[in-house]
């Protein structure tokens, strides 16, 4: 069982930035592959962000390369989001996520745990 909290979220100019922070519980965190899922108002979720167990490989969605990256400290069991040139498209609930598959993050939403979600909102 792995329980995850998300922090960091906020109000924000377009064009600036955010760190969004997720602890996660567990004795065996470096098994787990983590990311970031989002969603905005009236849209489905969508994968913004993944992360090997170990911090080898990355995975980014189009729509977020280049101004966001995904990095995990797993002596402190967290993982992190850091968010720049932020636009007003980026405004959602941002969801961390846990799974022992990291193909699930980037071919299905199903992962097996989530955060209860922190808000963003980029301002124009």
């Amino acid at each position: 069982q792995v329980q995850l909290v998300e922090s960091g979220g906020g109000l924000v100019q377009a064009g600036g930035s955010l760190r969004l922070s997720c602890a996660a519980s567990g004795r065996t965190f470096s098994r787990y592959a983590m990311g970031w899922f989002r969603q905005a108002p009236g849209k489905d979720r969508e994968f913004v962000a993944a992360i090997s167990g170990r911090g080898g490989s990355t995975y980014y969605a189009d729509s977020v390369k280049g101004r966001f990256t995904i990095s995990r400290d797993n002596a402190k069991s967290m993982v992190y989001l850091q968010m720049n040139s932020l636009k007003p498209e980026d405004t959602a609930i941002y969801y961390c996520a846990a799974d022992n598959t990291i193909v699930k993050f980037t071919a299905t939403l199903n992962v097996d745990y989530w955060g209860q979600g922190t808000q963003v909102v980029v301002s124009s």
